[in-house]
């Protein structure tokens, strides 16, 4: 997709009603320090519309991204952050289910794993969390360019047996620094998002 408008539309804090959107919505969760604002930046081609940070849990509202009035980005908390008060971190899970559950619009989840570790015990959590609640989430392997082309295979199968990921369940290595990976995300996106009989339309815009 041709990036021609992208903007921060709305921030929900844990007390705020969230919209009601007209436009069709996916989500990105992951772990605080795994790089989803470096990714939703990569995927709108702009350098710093998501504010990324050294330090974890930046994130602690739901930000909706309007692309060219046609979809939103939905950036959600980032969890497992250890400095943050545990009450803090139930009340942001209580946002996030609040989102799953209450949305007309989402139509796909993107989950962010680090693909150099294993998946930690949140990652388990988020992702059976997300199945509980009806989608299938996408796995979407961060900062690939951090570990050596020969390690990704074996990499990517952690994650898959880690996370004991359904038969089917799509996993793509991403890397903010280089794009790879942003082309199969937009297409997947797209294919949420759009009927059939205007995607054709979409692409070409």
């Amino acid at each position: 997709m041709i990036i021609k408008n992208a903007a921060l539309e709305t921030v929900c804090g844990i007390t705020s009603k969230l919209p009601q959107t007209i436009y069709p919505e996916v989500a990105f969760a992951g772990k605080s320090n795994v790089g989803k604002s470096s990714l939703i930046n990569t995927l709108m081609n702009r350098k710093s519309l998501a504010r990324t940070s050294s330090q974890p849990g930046k994130t602690q509202t739901i930000n909706f991204y309007n692309i060219n009035s046609q979809l939103y980005l939905v950036d959600l908390p980032g969890y497992g952050y250890a400095k943050v008060p545990q009450s803090e971190k139930e009340k942001w899970g209580k946002m996030i289910e609040r989102y799953l559950h209450t949305s007309s619009q989402l139509k796909a989840v993107f989950l962010l794993i680090d693909i150099r570790h294993e998946p930690g015990a949140n990652d388990k959590t988020m992702y059976e969390w997300v199945c509980a609640n009806g989608y299938e989430p996408i796995i979407l392997a961060t900062k690939l360019d951090k570990i050596k082309r020969s390690q990704i295979q074996k990499q990517q199968k952690i994650l898959r047996e880690g996370l004991k990921l359904r038969p089917g369940t799509k996993l793509i290595p991403f890397s903010s620094q280089t794009g790879q990976g942003r082309e199969e995300v937009w297409h997947l996106i797209e294919q949420f998002c759009f009927s059939q009989e205007n995607l054709s339309e979409k692409m070409t815009e």
